[in-house]
């Protein structure tokens, strides 16, 4: 099914007419049961009158991931729920894609901007913002505790990463939040001198983040990139040519273990983690949690061999090197990188769109289940 977004009006008023009578009469949200994420209900509701200083924005589509799914499974550790708040045992998660701001009480945010941000899986969303040189930040009262990236929306006219048409577009949302958090796992390695280590291993290596982090990672001189992943998805690996080396997970007592390692997570699999932990023992120098997109795996004991497992949180990092290199700095060679892996995912990504919430609920459920094959990417819509 081809996507058909809205034409850009060239006027505020015509896309006030669009809003006020195609799309704000009845908002439409998918929620998620907060301890069973596999149980989802959809939920349509009146659309209030604006609050003083809000701005009310039309969400156009959004990207539906692996990563997407983590925000929910990790919703209650890392605070992903409190980013729109709803009824008690049930949360609006957090998804990546563009919004048009189709009301608006705020002066300084004119009727008719686009923006990419972290949207709720709705049609609509109000927001109470503040401007800022890039677009605008989410200022409401519940979202104090999170990081600033998580509440920033970028306004297509001032984000120093946007690139234009529907396609890169969708290519952005499904893509560049996973990138950046590959481009600063690596960059976090890097910084460490890979804590010594000549080897890298990366659990779940058909995963969009994984691929961004082979793709960074194989570049560094001396280091050795494995990636473990299904049978499944074994030929899909072994045709990026990012990985030195690729491994399924039942041949993970195969994995050398001649030369200090590093892991990097996106699988979320306690089982597999703890083998590998008990297959390279203290030559496993590190072990950093990314993501959880095995998200049916069993749970299993700690590893009781190697370090520690750590959760990597990709805003620090982003701090970090906001501090070091300076804004202009940090943005100047992330969106270089960015740029150069989203136009070569061309080679190896297929975008798929769909529309509707019974979509939206089959794609979330797909995801969960591991059904969507990796050479794919959903982008859905509520309108």
């Amino acid at each position: 099914m081809e996507w058909q977004p809205l034409s850009h009006p060239a006027c505020s008023s015509v896309t006030e007419a669009l809003g006020k009578t195609a799309v704000a009469d009845e908002n439409v949200s998918v929620e998620v049961d907060r301890t069973d994420v596999t149980k989802t209900r959809i939920v349509p509701s009146p659309v209030p009158a604006l609050a003083e200083g809000g701005v009310r924005f039309q969400v156009e589509r959004f990207a539906l991931t692996a990563n997407t799914t983590t925000y929910a499974l990790f919703g209650d550790m890392l605070g992903y729920w409190g980013f729109f708040p709803t009824e008690a045992g049930w949360g609006r998660v957090p998804a990546i894609g563009w919004g048009r701001v189709i009301e608006s009480n705020q002066p300084d945010v004119p009727v008719g901007g686009r923006y990419f941000g972290w949207y709720p899986m709705s049609r609509i969303v109000d927001l109470e913002v503040s401007v800022t040189p890039e677009g605008v930040r989410d200022e409401g009262a519940h979202r104090g505790p999170h990081a600033a990236v998580y509440r920033a929306f970028l306004s297509t006219d001032r984000d120093p990463f946007h690139q234009r048409g529907d396609d890169i577009e969708d290519r952005h949302a499904l893509l560049r939040g996973l990138f950046l958090t590959s481009f600063l796992a690596d960059d976090f390695f890097g910084a460490a001198d890979y804590f010594g280590a000549s080897r890298v291993v990366v659990l779940s290596a058909s995963s969009k983040t994984g691929i961004g982090f082979a793709e960074r990672a194989s570049a560094r001189s001396g280091l050795e990139v494995v990636g473990l992943t299904s049978k499944r998805n074994e030929a899909f690996v072994r045709s990026l040519g990012c990985y030195g080396r690729v491994m399924t997970y039942d041949e993970l007592d195969a994995l050398p273990d001649d030369a200090d390692s590093v892991s990097i997570d996106m699988a979320g699999n306690p089982a597999i983690l703890a083998a590998l932990h008990d297959r390279l023992g203290d030559r496993l120098r590190y072990s950093m949690i990314v993501g959880k997109s095995h998200a049916g795996a069993p749970q299993h004991a700690a590893p009781s061999r190697g370090p520690k497992p750590e959760m990597f949180f990709a805003p620090s990092q982003v701090q970090k090197r906001i501090k070091d290199w300076g804004r202009d700095g940090y943005q100047a060679r992330t969106r270089e990188a960015l740029h150069a892996f989203i136009e070569g995912s061309v080679r190896w990504l297929t975008v798929e769109r769909t529309q509707g919430a019974d979509a939206v609920v089959a794609t979330w459920l797909d995801t969960l289940a591991g059904r969507v094959p990796p050479d794919s990417g959903r982008i859905v819509s509520l309108d």
